[in-house]
């Protein structure tokens, strides 16, 4: 009996969490669409800076031949490597591809760059793909772009939602690395349902598939050596000191262990004088007899000899 109603209220207690969750995610949502002001404040950050023309050929008028496209060289070594291998790994689950363009912040398109005639002029043969304009430190100016061969398949609400929802949880990050690979993690989720659009399944929410959540565990993973990579940055530059040390304490102690075992050691020789008459004689106590064993050895202290008193 006690066994069918803690099944019980477990199942409520489940429940229960999976309503808050829902409830807790409309609520951030609403509250991302709804807050006040969005629309003056990404209206009135406007870009100051252009993109310059030596970068346009491979922005805009050829197809790239990475999944991340960063030809101004504006993410570190250690982040380009890192996103574009999270690109790949998401390249090799998925049907879809994600192509990323990486800009300034502050830098604006050109005005006689047409973004769609240059997504369908290089992204027409191959396959499906979907191209994201990405800012760094700016997320919410982020634009989203299909291959021709998804166009028809995904609709407008559906890639207003994926943008939309990746740049929520980039904004929720402080620093402009985590800002986009939260950013990466959730448009490849986003993904998968285009993906199962273009096989005709339709738009139906389930259960996260494996291969979103390996994408999901490999962006928490990176985000665990983003975070640990200054501490390892900063233990990296006591490695040879503390490997020198260590090798000389460890050194001292072999050298110290060999010395004891081979020490030996040598007591003075102490001049005893001689007691009794002998040459090793004790030289304190006395000698005690007692008459009677009959009475107590209290009772005979005063009959020991005075000559073995002296001695």
């Amino acid at each position: 009996m006690r066994t069918r109603q803690a099944k019980v209220l477990t199942g409520v207690l489940l429940a229960g969490g999976w309503l808050l969750a829902v409830e807790a995610q409309t609520a951030g949502e609403a509250a991302y669409h709804a807050r006040p002001g969005a629309e003056e404040i990404a209206a009135s950050e406007k870009p100051v800076a252009g993109i310059p023309e030596k970068f346009w050929r491979i922005y805009f008028r050829e197809r790239p031949r990475t999944l991340l496209v960063d030809p101004q060289g504006l993410l570190s070594s250690v982040d380009f490597r890192e996103r574009l291998a999270f690109l790949n790994y998401h390249a090799g689950d998925s049907a879809i591809d994600l192509f990323v363009y990486v800009f300034k912040g502050d830098q604006e398109v050109p005005a006689e760059v047409r973004a769609e005639e240059c997504i369908a002029q290089c992204f027409t043969a191959g396959r499906p793909a979907v191209i994201v304009y990405y800012f760094l430190g700016a997320p919410q100016r982020s634009a989203l772009y299909l291959s021709p061969s998804l166009t028809d398949v995904v609709p407008a609400t559906e890639q207003r939602r994926a943008i939309e929802s990746a740049v929520m949880q980039a904004v929720g990050k402080v620093d402009g690395s985590g800002q986009f690979e939260a950013f990466l993690v959730q448009m490849s989720i986003r993904i998968y349902w285009m993906e199962r659009m273009l096989g005709g399944e339709g738009a139906a929410v389930g259960e996260m598939p494996a291969v979103v959540r390996k994408a999901t565990t490999h962006g928490e993973k990176s985000a665990t050596m983003e975070k640990l990579r200054p501490l390892l940055e900063r233990a990296r530059r006591f490695t040879v000191p503390a490997a020198v040390l260590g090798g000389l304490l460890v050194a001292a102690g072999v050298l110290g262990s060999w010395l004891r075992r081979r020490a030996r050691y040598r007591f003075p020789e102490l001049d005893v004088e001689p007691r009794l008459g002998g040459a090793h004689a004790a030289g304190v106590g006395a000698v005690i007899s007692f008459a009677s064993a009959a009475l107590p050895p209290a009772s005979q202290r005063d009959q020991v000899p005075d000559y073995l008193r002296r001695a």
